[in-house]
C-alpha cells in the first residue's frame, strides 16, 4: 500500500488529478492523508502539492516554490503534471493492460501535451480561467460557503471519482490513437508509393500522419462500409485545406458522370470541396488516388 499525503482545505484540479493518477498507477493500492501537519507528510511515501519541496527521489512533489519545476518549454508544472511524469506510465499500464511499451509512451505523451499541460497551466495562472474548463468544473466539488455541513474530504473524493473517469477515458482514446498510429506506420512502410497510404480498416489517420512526419503522403485510402474512400491529406495538423486537392474536374460528380471523367468504372462520388472521393472497390480507390497524384 502506497502512503500518500496532500494538503487539506480547498482543493484544485491538480491535487485531485494527481491522486487519480496515483490510484491508477497502484491499481487502487494507495491511501491518502489530507493534512496541513508536517508530521503527517513525513509519514507518507509520496507528498504532492504541499511541503515546499520537489524531490522525486524522496517522493516529494510540490510546485509552489520560487524555484519551481518547469517543463522543457519553460511552462510550470503543477502537482498533476509532476505525478504524471513519474507515475503516468504505470497508470496507463493498469488502465490499458494490452498496451505495448511503445504505445504507453505515445499515450503518455498525448495526455502530457494536452490534458495534463492544461491542468498545469490553469493551476499556475498561465491560462485564462473560464467556467467551462475541466479544471474549473472539477473544482466545483469544493463545498460552497452556503454548505456549512458539507464534508470537505468527502467532496474531495467525489471530485477524484470524476477525475478517475476522465483519466480512464482519456487513456482509452489515446490508446486508440496509438493503435491507429501503429497501423498507419505499418501501411506507410508497405506503401509502393509514399504519396499514397492504404489502410485495411476505417481508423483515424490524420494525427498519425503528422505524428509520424509522413511529409510525402498526399492521399489516404481506407474502407467505408462496403466501399472505399480516398482522403486528401491536409497541409498541416487541423487544417481544412489539402496539400493536393482531388482533380478539379471531379468535384461534385457522382457515379456514371464521375466514372466518365476519371476513367475508373466503379467511382462513386467526389465531394465538391475535393477532399474526399470514393469507389466501390479497393482497386478503384487506388486507381483514383494514382490519377490524383499525377493530375
Amino acid at each position: 500500500m502506497l502512503l500518500a499525503a496532500t494538503h487539506s482545505g480547498s482543493f484544485h484540479a491538480d491535487d485531485v488529478f494527481a491522486f487519480a493518477i496515483l490510484k491508477a498507477a497502484t491499481d487502487g493500492a494507495v491511501s491518502l492523508t489530507r493534512s496541513r501537519e508536517a508530521m503527517d507528510w513525513d509519514r507518507a511515501q509520496v507528498v504532492f502539492d504541499v511541503g515546499g519541496v520537489y524531490d522525486p527521489d524522496q517522493g516529494r512533489y510540490d510546485h509552489h516554490m520560487r524555484d519551481k519545476p518547469l517543463r522543457p518549454s519553460g511552462e510550470a508544472f503543477s502537482s498533476a503534471g509532476l505525478i504524471w511524469r513519474d507515475y503516468g506510465r504505470a497508470a496507463i499500464a493498469h488502465l490499458q493492460n494490452t498496451a505495448t511499451p511503445g504505445q504507453i509512451d505515445i499515450i503518455w505523451a498525448k495526455l502530457d501535451a494536452g490534458l495534463l499541460r492544461d491542468i498545469d497551466l490553469m493551476d499556475n495562472g498561465a491560462m485564462d480561467r473560464h467556467p467551462g474548463h475541466f479544471s474549473a468544473l472539477l473544482e466545483t466539488w469544493n463545498p460552497t460557503f452556503a454548505e456549512n455541513s458539507a464534508d470537505e474530504n468527502a467532496s474531495y473524493h467525489q471530485a477524484v471519482m470524476v477525475a478517475d473517469n476522465v483519466l480512464a477515458r482519456s487513456v482509452a482514446h489515446a490508446f486508440a490513437a496509438a493503435i491507429a498510429q501503429d497501423a498507419v506506420a505499418d501501411a506507410a512502410e508497405r506503401a509502393a508509393d509514399p504519396r499514397i497510404i492504404v489502410l485495411d480498416s476505417r481508423l483515424p489517420w490524420e494525427e498519425a500522419v503528422f505524428d509520424l512526419n509522413l511529409t510525402q503522403a498526399l492521399y489516404v485510402i481506407r474502407p467505408a462500409g462496403k466501399d472505399w474512400t480516398v482522403s486528401a491529406v491536409p497541409p498541416e495538423r487541423g487544417s481544412f485545406a489539402q496539400k493536393k486537392p482531388l482533380p478539379d474536374a471531379w468535384g461534385g460528380l457522382r457515379e456514371a458522370a464521375l466514372a466518365a471523367v476519371c476513367g475508373v468504372s466503379d467511382a462513386t462520388f467526389c465531394h465538391s470541396a475535393r477532399f474526399v472521393c470514393g469507389a466501390k472497390t479497393r482497386e478503384g480507390a487506388m486507381a483514383m488516388a494514382a490519377l490524383a497524384v499525377e493530375a
